[in-house]
């Protein structure tokens, strides 16, 4: 199912802010958190606060739910040896996408992941 074009509406610079934030909170996945906490925390608490927010905490959270999944799959995948390739592939992929999500959207664009599973609507 293609999703419905979103129509640029003028975003606001809290708007953008919190949706940045809620990019950028996977990044406590280096502290041993899982990376889709962040996310999670930042739509649940500003979802309803303004539809820029909403769509980019569903965004990064489905995002990091996928990552999440690639990299236990990886993970497993170290058992035949080609997870040892997969599994840095992956965190790298990540960090980078994280980080572009974040810079697109302070930019106030729409940014849509690529190679994510859209689990939240």
């Amino acid at each position: 199912m293609e999703p419905q074009p979103i129509v640029p509406q003028p975003v606001g610079q809290e708007a953008k802010n919190w949706a940045v934030v809620a990019h950028l909170a996977a990044l406590v996945n280096i502290v041993g958190i899982p990376s889709v906490i962040g996310p999670l925390v930042v739509w649940l608490l500003k979802k309803d606060e303004d539809p820029f927010i909403d769509y980019h905490g569903k965004e990064a959270l489905n995002f990091n739910i996928s990552f999440l999944i690639y990299g236990i799959v990886s993970g497993l995948l170290i058992l035949v040896a080609i997870g040892l390739v997969l599994l840095p592939v992956v965190l790298i992929t990540w960090l980078v996408l994280v980080i572009i999500g974040a810079v697109r959207t302070s930019n106030g664009e729409y940014y849509r992941y690529p190679l994510t599973i859209r689990l939240v609507n």
